[in-house]
C-alpha cells in the first residue's frame, strides 16, 4: 500500500501524525457532507423512507469490519452513550466487582464507576508497571489473572489510548467466557486501523467513536452489541426504534416492543442526513483499502520511529503487544511535554501529549517525510 495523502486535503508541508486525536476528512467524505447540507435546502427531497434507509449501509459496513450481524450494530453519538447503554444492563450478583485497566479513558472508567456505586460493588483496576521490561506482556498476563468468577464485567480498550499497548483480546475474551464475565471493549483507538473479530474475541460489546480511525464526522459512534442484550432497556425511547415507525400516519398507534437486534440502543435522530452519508462513505473507503493493509502500512512506516526510540534507550514492547498505528514515547523525567508539543507545532509536526507520553499515531495519509520530520524535530 502507498500513501493515500492525495485523497485528503492536508497541506503538503503539514506533518499530521495525530489520527488518534481526530482524523482529517477524506475528500469524498467531505463531498457527502456538503451534499447532505444542500439536500436540507429543499426538504421535499427527503422522503419518510430516508429516515431509515440511510443507516442501513453504515450498519452493514461496520458489521463486515468487525464480523457481526448488521442487526447488532447500534448508531450512537459517543462512546459514553454506548458504554452506558450496555453496562447499565449488566445485572449484579452480591459479591461481584467490575474490572478495568489503569489510565483507561474516562468514558469507560466513569461508566463502570457508576455501575459499581449503584450496586455497592468494587471497581478493580489492573495497573501497568512501568519499571519493568516487556510491560505489555506483563500487563496482559495480570489482566487475565485478575478476571475471576466474581467479575461481573471487564471494560477496557483493545489498544491503550495513551501508550499504544495492544491487548490480547482473544485471550481476555476466552477468560471472560470461562468465568461468565461480560467483555465491553472501547475500540476507538483501534477499529479502522487494526483488524478485530468480535466473534473470535468473544466480545459482548465493542463501542467505537467514529471520528478517529473510522474517519467519520464528530458526534458519531458505532457499537456492536451482543444479542444477549436485545431485551435490554435503552437510554432513550426513540420513536424510530419501534415497530412500524416507517408509517408516519400511524405513529400514535403506540407499540410496546422494539425493532429486532440492537436498534433499540440507537440514538434518536440516528438518520442524520449529513453525518450518516459521510460515515457510510468513510467506512466504504476503509473496507476498500483493507484494515490489514492499513495496519501493515503503519508498521512499515513506523519502523524508523521504533529504531529511533531504541537508539535513545526508550523501552519498546515486543511486537505482539504494541500497535503499529499508535505508539507512546515516554518522556524523560523533568521534560516539559507541553513545551515540546508547542515546539513541534512550530515545525508543522503534530502529535498529542497524553499523560507523560508523546503519542504518535500513523495512518494512510502519512508518508516517510512526515516520520522523518518528526525524528529530526525530536532529535533537535
Amino acid at each position: 500500500m502507498k500513501s493515500q495523502k492525495h485523497l485528503f486535503q492536508l497541506p503538503e508541508d503539514l506533518h499530521y501524525l495525530n489520527c488518534g486525536y481526530m482524523s482529517p476528512l477524506l475528500r469524498s467524505v467531505e463531498e457527502k457532507g456538503i451534499e447532505g447540507m444542500q439536500q436540507k435546502r429543499n426538504p421535499i427531497s427527503i422522503k419518510p423512507a430516508d429516515f431509515f434507509t440511510g443507516v442501513v449501509g453504515v450498519r452493514e459496513k461496520f458489521g463486515r469490519m468487525v464480523n457481526c450481524d448488521s442487526a447488532q450494530v447500534a448508531v450512537q453519538p459517543s462512546v459514553s452513550y454506548g458504554m452506558n447503554s450496555v453496562i447499565r444492563n449488566i445485572p449484579y450478583r452480591k459479591g461481584q466487582h467490575a474490572l478495568t485497566i489503569s489510565e483507561e479513558f474516562p468514558s469507560c472508567y466513569y461508566t463502570a464507576q457508576r455501575w459499581c456505586k449503584d450496586h455497592g460493588a468494587e471497581l478493580r483496576v489492573v495497573i501497568r508497571k512501568d519499571d519493568i521490561p516487556l510491560k505489555g506482556k506483563d500487563w496482559n498476563v495480570r489482566i487475565l489473572e485478575a478476571i475471576n468468577a466474581d467479575t461481573a464485567f471487564v471494560v477496557m480498550a483493545s489498544v491503550h489510548w495513551m501508550n499504544g499497548t495492544k491487548f490480547d483480546m482473544e485471550g481476555i475474551g476466552a477468560r471472560c467466557q470461562e468465568v461468565g464475565a461480560r467483555l465491553v471493549v472501547d475500540g476507538s483507538q483501534s477499529v479502522g486501523a487494526l483488524p478485530i473479530d468480535v466473534q473470535a474475541c468473544q466480545i459482548d460489546a465493542l463501542i467505537c467513536a467514529a471520528y478517529k480511525w473510522l474517519m467519520g464526522p464528530y458526534s458519531t459512534a458505532l457499537s456492536y452489541i451482543h444479542e444477549d442484550f436485545n431485551e435490554g432497556i435503552p437510554l432513550e425511547e426513540s420513536w424510530m426504534t419501534r415497530p412500524n415507525s416507517e408509517r408516519f400516519d400511524r405513529l400514535t398507534q403506540y407499540e410496546e416492543g422494539y425493532k429486532p437486534g440492537a436498534v433499540r440502543f440507537d440514538v434518536g435522530q440516528s438518520s442524520n442526513f449529513i453525518s450518516m452519508p459521510m460515515l457510510d462513505e468513510a467506512l466504504r473507503q476503509l473496507l476498500d483499502w483493507g484494515i490489514d493493509e492499513i495496519q501493515e502500512y503503519a508498521r512499515v512506516l513506523g519502523e524508523p520511529l521504533i529504531d529511533y526510540f531504541l537508539s535513545k534507550d526508550v523501552p519498546v514492547d515486543d511486537l505482539k503487544y504494541r500497535a503499529h498505528h499508535l505508539m507512546g514515547l515516554p518522556l524523560p523525567d523533568h521534560t516539559d511535554g507541553e513545551a515540546l508539543v508547542r515546539e513541534l507545532q512550530l515545525r508543522r509536526v503534530y502529535v498529542s501529549l497524553r499523560g507523560s507520553n508523546i503519542r504518535i499515531s500513523l495512518n494512510v495519509f502519512n508518508n516517510e517525510e512526515d516520520v522523518g520530520e518528526l525524528i529530526s524535530a525530536l532529535d533537535q
